[in-house]
């Protein structure tokens, strides 16, 4: 059998293939041969390991270094991982900076944005070999290198600065003498002809070519400049982005502090840096309330403002205050004193408007006294501020006599005729109170009516409170609270001294403001009777609680400067005609109107909180 079997095997060299096999092992069961081949072995993986961490660019076998080259926006640390699983996760490092970084989902004036732009001015964007690292990049962007020809920025130059490296990068420099500064785990590649958006994990490429020639000096200048122009705007959009955002904060900031703040628990302080207007600026200023151009020769009295004891009151902006007031009706609805106000905002807001030429009152008057109602179009806002003559709130009546005359009466259980106007206005502040204090009002004799019936007598507080008990029903049924904002401005204080103001009260003499609070006036009965009534009433309404700092203003009102052609009567007796009730403008109503402004911010930042709640829940 033995013989047989070595009979069929094939002879090689003259042995058999199992003398020949036998021998070979027996050589590589020597010591020397084995730890060659392991030497051998280490090498060549030690080899293999350097390569894949530290490609060559010179290397002569290109698809070989492309294999460890990154052609995605991932880090150059990271492209080993994505060439062993390209559909997989990132590295550890990129994970760590997706927790920090959201993807952007606007598109941001950056140098992705710049260089996507780019390409359009030449139709083939030059072509870069074995280049990773051109621009600066923000997180989850990718950029492409600029064109051959650029612009070079005016007042913008940059020379080769030395590279300089953060951690978990790579650089290639064969055509660049230039490196840009990179942020970690990020990357840059070369454009290609067709951009495409890259967002999250996903990229785009162009397959670098060997062969491209060598960048010109004059062309590393210019990429030189561009790459200096890009730093500065990015530096300069930073820096705008921090201000804003500190802006922001310090608004917040302030909105909050009004929000625990008693406004008008104050005093007033001069400041220089006031009126809001010019005095004289404004043609819109009735007559009434324009003491400068009557003759007033002090100007003190302008240079107040009011100051909070536990917070600060934003001076009124008024151009944002018109923003605020875009696509909206604003309404005054009360007596002069509310006209005073209303003089005073529209004058604060066509100061701040851009094209004066724009805000005109919608049936051409110039004098706003007589007519039952006025409204100014701040045409370029597409706003209005509007005033309706209401001095009781509720309506004024005539009930006819038996000898067929008539009998004025104010009418308790009606509001005034023009509600329905102003019903759906945007922003509402009403106020009453000085036509109260007239004699045929105060005694009540006859005057007050309800339905058919006309009392005898009736009690002014009684009746007052009757009359803001219609109003706060009005309101309650026919203004909606999600639509409208709805204020009450309070009773503003008179300083006639020597008298009223129909029996030769004075106050010419005041030039400046009380100081001391002991001098101040009791609060007045009917603003009482005005917070009980608004205690009750389903619709929320901004009380605007003006008697106090009004108290100390003795040396705001007209006095003898109320009119520029006196009468016969008024030129005998000049101070015997003095108005201590209204205001002059610019003066006390401006602050109104800024403490008006600082509720609207506040309502305004109370809104924005409660709809980041409800999109929370949602």
């Amino acid at each position: 059998m033995a013989e047989a079997t070595k009979h069929h095997l094939p002879t090689i060299n003259g042995g058999t293939l199992l003398s020949d096999l036998k021998s070979l092992f027996s050589i590589l069961k020597t010591r020397r041969t084995v730890a060659f081949a392991y030497g051998f072995m280490f090498a060549f993986v030690a080899f293999t390991v350097f390569l894949a961490f530290s490609p060559s660019p010179n290397s002569g076998a290109p698809w070989f270094s492309n294999i460890f080259t990154s052609s995605s926006t991932t880090s150059s640390s990271s492209s080993f991982f994505s060439f062993l699983f390209p559909n997989g996760t990132s590295s550890p490092q990129q994970q760590n900076q997706a927790v920090a970084f959201a993807p952007q989902t606007e598109p941001s004036r950056s140098i992705s944005t710049a260089a996507a732009q780019a390409p359009s001015v030449n139709k083939q964007p030059p072509l870069v070999k074995n280049q990773t690292q051109p621009t600066i990049l923000k997180p989850n962007q990718t950029s492409t290198a600029p064109p051959k020809r650029l612009v070079t920025p005016k007042n913008t130059t940059s020379k080769p600065e030395p590279t300089t490296l953060v951690k978990n990068q790579t650089e290639s420099t064969q055509n660049s003498d230039k490196a840009a500064v990179f942020k970690a785990n990020q990357t840059a590649i070369a454009a290609p002809k067709t951009p495409v958006a890259a967002a999250g994990n996903k990229s785009s490429n162009s397959a670098p070519q060997s062969g491209s020639p060598e960048k010109s000096v004059a062309q590393k200048g210019v990429e030189s400049n561009y790459t200096a122009s890009v730093l500065k705007k990015q530096s300069n959009e930073t820096n705008s982005g921090v201000s804003v955002k500190k802006e922001k904060q310090g608004n917040d900031d302030l909105v909050k502090s009004l929000m625990n703040c008693d406004i008008l628990h104050g005093e007033w302080v001069k400041d220089d840096s006031y009126p809001l207007y010019k005095p004289g600026s404004c043609p819109l200023i009735d007559e009434q309330f324009n003491c400068i151009l009557n003759g007033r020769p002090d100007k003190d009295f302008q240079k107040f403002k009011w100051k909070p004891k536990d917070c600060t009151l934003p001076r009124l902006d008024g151009s944002h205050m018109l923003e605020l007031l875009r696509g909206k009706r604003l309404v005054f609805v009360g007596d002069s004193l509310n006209r005073n106000m209303w003089e005073s905002l529209v004058c604060i807001l066509r100061n701040s408007a851009k094209d004066k030429s724009k805000v005109f009152e919608a049936n051409g008057r110039t004098h706003f006294r007589g007519e039952a109602s006025y409204s100014f179009i701040f045409k370029d806002y597409n706003c209005t501020v509007e005033f309706f003559v209401s001095p009781f709130l509720v309506r004024e009546w005539e009930m006819p006599e038996k000898d067929g005359s008539k009998r004025e009466t104010l009418r308790l259980d009606l509001v005034g005729r023009s509600s329905d106007l102003y019903k759906d206005a945007d922003i509402v502040i009403f106020n009453t109170g000085h036509w109260w204090t007239h004699e045929k009002t105060s005694k009540g004799k006859d005057y007050y009516q309800e339905g058919s019936h006309v009392y005898g007598e009736l009690n002014v507080l009684e009746a007052f409170r009757k009359a803001l008990t219609t109003w706060a029903r009005w309101v309650d049924a026919k203004i909606n609270p999600r639509k409208s904002i709805v204020f009450f401005r309070g009773y503003s204080a008179s300083h006639f001294s020597g008298g009223q103001w129909n029996s030769g009260g004075q106050c010419d003499s005041e030039t400046l403001p009380i100081s001391n609070e002991t001098y101040l006036r009791p609060y007045p009965p009917k603003m009482l009777v005005l917070e009980k009534v608004l205690r009750n009433m389903k619709t929320h309404v901004t009380y605007l609680n003006i008697t106090r700092m009004t108290d100390f203003r003795k040396d705001g009102h007209p006095s003898i400067y109320r009119k520029q052609h006196l009468s016969n009567a008024e030129r005998r007796s000049p101070k015997s005609f003095q108005d201590c009730s209204h205001w002059c403008l610019p003066g006390v109503p401006d602050a109104w109107n800024e403490v008006l402004y600082a509720e609207l911010l506040v309502k305004l930042y109370q809104n924005q909180q409660q709809q980041l709640q409800q999109q929370k829940r949602a």
